[in-house]
């Protein structure tokens, strides 16, 4: 199933909240800051034992931590999208990866209930009519995977785009 809603990312009750994250992991602003000041200054220690090890997340990749301090949630994937150059720069096959790349990480880890924010269209500028057909593609092709998989937005606008994209897309499949 596949939801789509407006609401705040960390009040979700599922298995794993997506964090649209910066390449160090450190927080920000955003949904990024968001899920850092509710999780807790754990969440903060964890992101940079792993960059330690890995130096920086690479755009279209992904990572999971507990989600420390967020009681409703097991865990946090932090994925990196892309920054948008105009559309020149590969972004939509790193969005399209983004995504990919949580799903398969929730997989190998038994995550049965999945919410994600709209990657990469807030500070990275990406456009969400743009963007928001990616994750829906990205949904339906792994909407078996999963019992439930909700799309949560920051604006009225952003859901008004999510929900168009959900029906053009479930009328072609």
């Amino acid at each position: 199933m596949i939801v789509i809603k407006k609401s705040d990312i960390t009040k979700e009750f599922c298995d794993a909240i997506v964090n649209a994250a910066n390449s160090k992991l450190c927080g920000g602003g955003g949904v990024d800051g968001t899920i850092h000041r509710a999780s807790g200054p754990k969440l903060y220690k964890e992101c940079q034992k792993i960059i330690k090890k890995i130096k920086y997340l690479e755009p279209g990749n992904a990572v999971i931590t507990p989600a420390f301090d967020i009681k409703n949630v097991k865990y946090i994937i932090h994925t990196v999208g892309p920054i948008w150059r105009g559309g020149k720069f590969n972004e939509s096959s790193i969005l399209s990866k983004c995504y990919e790349s949580c799903f398969k990480i929730a997989i190998e880890n038994n995550i049965k209930t999945i919410a994600f924010p709209s990657i990469s269209t807030g500070a990275y500028g990406y456009p969400i009519e743009l963007a928001a057909p990616i994750a829906i593609k990205s949904a339906f092709l792994y909407e078996n995977f999963f019992e439930k998989i909700i799309f949560v937005l920051f604006s009225d606008y952003d859901l008004s785009v999510y929900e168009r994209e959900y029906k053009k897309y479930e009328e072609v499949s």
